[in-house]
């Protein structure tokens, strides 16, 4: 892991779930938003795919943005968003539009979640050109700038500044986005703090080029929906990651049921660290 000159993070840690929104009725999804807000989770995602990432490629899936709107009726206390949003999908000023009312509709608890995009079936069944990596990439950092802007332009305007999160380790294309746009960062799902050395490195290169502070960005990444998985990053990595800077931490949850193992465990950890 190279050195860095970055000192002890800022923001608080924070635990969130990933509810997929896949192989359920929306009924299990509402009850599952319900126990992760009565558990006291920080924030409670969605992501943005028109059909299953696993399982039955077939199998029921809902929209994500649609369901943020009820998501912001039915919840007081938890931030709530797009793990992440795909630039591709919609219109800028649109994407924006939407955001600002999802804002208000929760009284100012909106994470902006985007990403470049990646999933192909969702491109071709929807009629979206899929381009390349680089393509995409280029179309995020086009388009953030329009997102921002039209924020300035709504009547009314958001009720708060919208913390935009941005998806994805890519050294080059990725982090330099995230410098130039990001509040909160969502690393990947790793399976050791190794993996992330090549992107950290990179945020600091690009935050250093325009004179941002990288500890300004609250860090975070996933953990897989198996129990095992999340026991072996709670009990052999979590202490590292969070020395690294990493504060937010989100947990994979599959439908149909749900299962919120080990969230009790992350959410001690958390105030413990919030403690000391």
């Amino acid at each position: 892991m190279a050195e860095t000159t970055r000192g002890p993070s800022p923001h608080p840690v924070r635990i969130a779930i990933q509810l997929h929104p896949q192989h359920a009725d929306y009924s299990d999804i509402r009850d599952a938003v319900g126990r992760a807000e009565e558990k006291g989770v920080d924030i409670v995602y969605n992501w943005d795919h028109f059909f299953p990432l696993y399982g039955p490629p077939d199998g029921k899936h809902f929209e994500a943005w649609t369901m943020l709107g009820a998501w912001a009726e039915q919840t007081s206390t938890i931030e709530i968003g797009c793990l992440v949003t795909c630039n591709s999908y919609r219109n800028p000023n649109l994407l924006a539009d939407m955001a600002r009312t999802v804002d208000h509709i929760s009284g100012g608890r909106l994470i902006f979640g985007i990403g470049s995009g990646w999933f192909r079936r969702d491109y071709e069944e929807y009629g979206y050109e899929f381009g390349t990596k680089g393509s995409r990439l280029d179309a995020l950092a086009r388009d953030l700038p329009v997102i921002k802007d039209r924020w300035t332009k709504l009547n009314p305007p958001p009720t708060r500044h919208i913390p935009i999160l941005i998806g994805g380790t890519g050294p080059k294309k990725t982090m330099r986005i995230l410098a130039n746009h990001g509040d909160s960062w969502h690393a990947k799902f790793p399976e050791n703090p190794d993996e992330l050395a090549p992107a950290i490195e990179a945020l600091e290169k690009w935050c250093a080029e325009i004179g941002r502070d990288p500890r300004e960005i609250e860090w975070g990444l996933g953990l897989e929906p198996e129990p095992e998985e999340r026991r072996r990053i709670l009990e052999d990595h979590a202490d590292t990651f969070f020395e690294l800077g990493y504060t937010q931490f989100t947990i994979g949850a599959y439908g149909s049921t749900y299962p919120f193992d080990l969230v009790d465990e992350w959410l001690a950890w958390r105030d413990e660290k919030n403690s000391a």
